[in-house]
């Protein structure tokens, strides 16, 4: 008899539609729909997709509890042994609902749960422990590797067998530490492995520390009236025509504008490259996102000594955190070289 799973996939691979249909309440299909196809093909007849569940990213996110307990129900409705969620690549709010589902239909239904995600995606760091989580492209074109990839530690799950470290697994690590037995004392291992680094040869750790991304508060500015302030955004305001090209996802640049003598930002003149949100409201009055008006109000009102005549501006949505931290750095030297004091970073 073959396992039964649940495929939990988002409005846009379910063919309810985009951005716009993010808020779409969740629906139970029965069978396979979207990717659910691909997945049950790749389970070879072991398993099989019993039922999809589509959800709008904003809807699950807004509504955490509601969609759980839904899925929950699916589970025990079609007597599933296992969920499936995604594969959600680069796209946070997808990979924030995956990651809820998985873990908390895990915790309360005791069955095996498996996702995708790219290994920046947000949903990575909060669910990793929850949930598996297998490695995948920033973006669908990774599809073909995700699902073969999911299916087969999901069967491996589905018949309880021992499972290896997440490398040779290929998943994520989790966070768990389990006890391994040795034929060399700890001691002898430490010393081993100091040897191979000193020699410049590869170990492999046993206890891989945490890496945290520090970063020291600079001091605050005294005098606010006197100081230059510039604007930088990942909400994707550009000047309309998007003349630099932002791509509207895993951005490759940022562009640099010059406002000097604009004092509001209007519908004819700028408009945002973003799309992981909903641009209207952006589109209408880019001053929503970058706020060039209330900065010149305050201009004028001597409250800050002047408005940096350049913003700079680009995509956060799936865009590497190493371009990030690497345009940061440029921009960060660019405006320190122009004798900026502060700068207001704005989102979506």
């Amino acid at each position: 008899m073959a396992y039964r799973v649940i495929h939990y996939i988002n409005q846009f691979f379910g063919g309810v539609g985009g951005e716009e249909m993010a808020d779409h309440k969740p629906e139970v299909r029965v069978g396979q729909a979207g990717p659910a196809m691909a997945l049950h093909a790749a389970l070879k007849g072991e398993a099989e997709v019993v039922a999809t569940i589509v959800c709008g990213d904003n809807y699950c996110v807004a509504n955490q509890k509601e969609v759980a307990a839904l899925v929950a129900t699916t589970v025990k409705k079609y007597k599933a042994d296992a969920l499936v969620a995604g594969p959600a690549f680069n796209a946070g709010r997808y990979g924030m609902a995956c990651g809820t589902v998985c873990a908390a239909i895990g915790e309360a239904c005791g069955i095996p749960t498996v996702t995708a995600m790219f290994p920046e995606n947000p949903g990575v760091e909060l669910y990793k422990a929850g949930t598996y989580i297998i490695p995948a492209a920033d973006s669908a074109r990774g599809m073909g590797q995700a699902i073969p990839a999911m299916a087969a530690l999901l069967l491996k799950l589905l018949r309880k067998e021992a499972l290896q470290s997440p490398e040779a697994e290929g998943y994520i690590e989790r966070g768990v530490r389990v006890n391994m037995f040795y034929e060399k004392p700890g001691a002898e291992r430490a010393v081993d492995m100091l040897l191979l680094k000193l020699a410049g040869k590869p170990f492999t750790t046993e206890y891989k520390m945490p890496v945290f991304d520090r970063v020291t508060p600079r001091p605050g500015i005294t005098n606010m009236a006197g100081a230059t302030i510039a604007l930088v955004t990942s909400g994707g305001i550009v000047p309309k025509g998007n003349p630099d090209h932002i791509a509207a996802s895993s951005a490759r640049s940022y562009g640099e504008y010059d406002i000097a003598g604009v004092n509001d930002l209007t519908d004819t003149t700028y408009q945002t490259a973003h799309g992981g949100y909903d641009q209207t409201f952006a589109n209408q009055d880019a001053d929503r996102v970058l706020p060039v008006d209330v900065l010149r109000d305050l201009e004028r009102e001597k409250k800050i000594g002047k408005l940096h005549h350049l913003f700079y501006s680009t995509v956060g949505n799936g865009t590497a955190v190493a371009s990030a931290k690497k345009w940061g750095e440029e921009i960060g030297q660019k405006l320190k070289e122009a004798n900026v004091q502060a700068v207001i970073l704005t989102s979506t």
